[in-house]
């Protein structure tokens, strides 16, 4: 119970890497805020079977207003944020760079950028205060291999990496830690569906890992976990990668 008397804000945490993350992070001892557009009180519900704190917020991480909210819900509900994990992010079907529209670009970097910068401005004043606070940003490992067909996620999850650093020096010191997990190809239940983009990735790319299996959201949980905890209190700024291999950097 490591993390017993703590507050984790999860985005994106009713399914997925989110809903795994949580579930460690609950078991860990921590109680949890469960922000998402879809099924977060539910998702909050089943986690409270666990024995924590839990509340279930909706939200769009692109909002201003949303995501002050979500936070003010939080400290309201369960006393406080200790630990905000920017895990919600908005994927696209792979294209060529010229046929993304515009539109489409300016979604991917509300969510996958700006949203994690609006968590983060609105947790501030209560770390700082506190002098304590874990971030988590969820990257991608696609920014380390140069993925095609998705420049405007692989652009926004390396833009993710670059504030994961620079967020660092600004909050060094005021005690709060700000460090990123690079996941893989993970078989979520939203990408188990997508049996194309399965089959294609165990057919090309499975052969070129070191861990030849498929990644899942619970491979991802143990890392949050760490980097949640007193385990990494010296550690800030950087990037894990949890994708079995693929990118060694």
């Amino acid at each position: 119970m490591k993390l017993k008397g703590r507050t984790a804000l999860i985005t994106g945490a009713s399914n997925g890497i989110g809903n795994a993350i949580a579930r460690r992070l609950a078991a860990d001892g921590a109680n949890i805020a469960v922000v998402d557009l879809v099924n977060a009180e539910a998702a909050a519900a089943e986690l409270a079977k666990t024995g924590v704190k839990t509340i279930g917020i909706r939200a769009d991480v692109s909002s201003e207003a949303d995501t002050a909210a979500a936070v003010e819900k939080t400290i309201a509900a369960l006393g406080g944020v200790d630990i905000l994990v920017n895990n919600a992010a908005m994927t696209a079907p792979p294209r060529p760079f010229e046929e993304i529209p515009i539109a489409e670009w300016r979604r991917m970097l509300d969510t996958n950028i700006i949203g994690p910068n609006l968590l983060c401005r609105a947790v501030s004043p209560y770390m700082r205060k506190q002098k304590y606070g874990r971030i988590i940003n969820v990257a991608s490992d696609t920014v380390h291999l140069g993925v095609p067909y998705m420049l405007h996620y692989v652009s926004s999850k390396g833009a993710l990496i670059a504030f994961t650093r620079a967020l660092a020096r600004e909050f060094g010191k005021d005690g709060v830690n700000v460090n990123a997990i690079a996941p893989g190809f993970t078989l979520s239940e939203r990408i188990a569906k997508q049996k194309d983009r399965v089959e294609f990735f165990r057919r090309e790319q499975l052969k070129a890992l070191a861990i030849q299996r498929d990644e899942f959201p619970e491979d991802l949980a143990g890392i949050a976990s760490f980097l949640a905890s007193e385990d990494c209190a010296f550690m800030t700024g950087q990037t894990i990668v949890v994708d079995g291999g693929y990118a060694m950097v």
